[in-house]
């Protein structure tokens, strides 16, 4: 049977009724209603989103989420242990390890020898938080930004531990945050993406890269609507957005209005929701023809603007560049924007590698948090900089007075978050003097996510989406709690 034909024995009175109020009854009041009020809200004023949300009243209204790939080293540098220069190439404890699980990298190793950071820390700001020397910008912020020094997860590898932070799962095929966002509380803007991603170049060439994929910015069983957008530094901003050559816009309107009545056609006839969206995909970027080149065009921005983001802000897909291009997409109304920095997996040559890694992030991060304070954003505008779990105080293979690696430690790592309702110039959470337990307050990655969603008005508890027969959510079903220590 065609599926067409199915679609119409199966339907419902309640479905053919609701059905046909889409029809004559849309058309006639689109009609009826001026051409202000079809325009649709104005900017910031959201669109779409679900009715009864936020539960609460949000601290935060949009998100820059600064995502280091392979997972920077807290011992490095936020979490400062001095007295493990003492301890320099002796064995870590068994009562400190505790039989961990460890990597296939290091378990075979005969020995755990301990590397202390070769790098030199110092305090800064009221709280008087320790920052390395290799974060010089960052450490000046310090009384802008919380750190936590507890965070911890359960996955020990790259990809299920980049999937269960983005996601609230260790298995693809889940939402990610930035589309739980723009399902629950719509877009503040109608002529770009909801949910922004931006992939940022690393320079050094020996840094160990993982690889990242569309799923990590998945809508994955929500519509795909709500999934990230990539914006690209070359060629054309979001694939195949400019017409072919020689065709002007007027036909290429007038191609979207007939595949739009098409698409119309075929809605009727199966009630797909997919289809609508397909339909509003493709009017969006039309409009993002116009809207994306001056997006991009950041020919206007000061001197002083390039300044305080330095040097590498008019490079295309450097880090500098895309916290200023995330600054102007919050700017313009997109409610999430991702950017993902590989090249902090420092199994080897940490020493070389670690320091460049920091030169490319420092001066950026430094800078959005800046301009969005200088321009009143940054009270609403929730940033986030961290990675998806920690590395270990041992090294991995030879350990030399100049040389060491870490490999992937799970139980504790450090991560930063500023404006969006964040408490700023405070250190939380402990770890014992190996940086291997924590030792006071610990957060996992679900409380993460539900402190994340409080800020913006959100129980977590209570925002659901019914897939397979169950209430989902982005923190899962185990328990997670807010971490109201970091809230302001």
């Amino acid at each position: 049977m065609h599926p067409s034909d199915r679609a119409v024995l199966q339907e419902t009175r309640r479905q053919f009724f609701a059905r046909g109020a889409r029809g004559l009854g849309v058309a006639a009041l689109a009609t009826s209603i001026g051409d202000d009020l079809r325009a649709g809200p104005s900017l910031n004023a959201p669109i779409g989103g679900l009715p009864g949300l936020p539960h609460f009243a949000p601290k935060a209204k949009r998100a820059i989420y600064m995502h280091m790939v392979g997972a920077p080293p807290q011992l490095d540098l936020y979490d400062y242990k001095p007295g493990m220069k003492d301890w320099y190439d002796k064995d870590l404890p068994e009562s400190i390890r505790r039989g961990q699980r460890l990597t296939t990298m290091t378990s075979g190793q005969s020995r755990f020898p301990i590397a202390p950071s070769v790098f030199q820390f110092a305090q800064h700001g009221k709280s008087g938080a320790w920052v390395s020397e290799l974060l010089p910008h960052t450490a000046k912020m310090v009384d802008d930004i919380a750190i936590l020094r507890s965070m911890h997860t359960e996955a020990i590898n790259h990809e299920p531990a980049i999937t269960f932070i983005q996601t609230g799962n260790m298995l693809s095929g889940k939402p990610c945050i930035g589309a739980w966002m723009a399902y629950g509380l719509g877009s503040m803007n109608q002529d770009l993406p909801t949910f922004v991603v931006l992939n940022a170049t690393h320079t050094h060439p020996k840094a160990n890269v993982q690889a990242i994929s569309a799923k990590f910015w998945s809508a994955g069983y929500l519509s795909a609507q709500y999934a990230g957008v990539t914006l690209r530094a070359g060629g054309d901003p979001v694939l195949y957005i400019s017409n072919p050559d020689g065709m002007p816009p007027q036909i290429r309107r007038r191609m979207l209005d007939g595949l739009s009545e098409l698409n119309q056609i075929q809605h009727e006839k199966l009630a797909d929701p997919e289809t609508m969206v397909r339909i509003a995909q493709y009017e969006m970027a039309f409009r993002m023809q116009s809207s994306v080149p001056e997006l991009t065009d950041i020919s206007k921005e000061t001197e002083t603007t390039y300044n305080m983001y330095g040097p590498d802000a008019r490079k295309g897909g450097t880090f500098a560049n895309s916290c200023l291009m995330a600054r102007r997409l919050v700017e313009r109304g997109v409610r999430f924007v991702q950017i993902y920095h590989r090249g902090w997996d420092v199994h080897g040559n940490l020493p070389e590698v670690l320091p460049s890694q920091c030169k490319d992030v420092d001066q950026g991060c430094w800078a959005l948090v800046q301009d969005l304070k200088q321009r009143g954003m940054l009270d609403d505008t929730l940033v986030i900089w961290g990675g998806e779990f920690g590395r270990t105080i041992y090294s991995q293979g030879k350990l030399t007075a100049t040389d060491y690696g870490r490999d992937h430690h799970p139980r504790c790592f450090s991560l930063w978050a500023a404006g969006g309702g964040v408490k700023p110039g405070i250190v939380h959470g402990e770890t014992d003097e190996f940086s291997y337990n924590i030792t006071q307050d610990p957060v996992h990655v679900r409380d993460f996510q539900a402190t994340i969603l409080r800020l913006f008005g959100i129980d977590h508890d209570r925002f659901t989406y019914k897939y397979q027969g169950l209430d989902q959510k982005l923190t899962g079903v185990e328990k997670a709690s807010v971490v109201k220590a970091i809230m302001a």
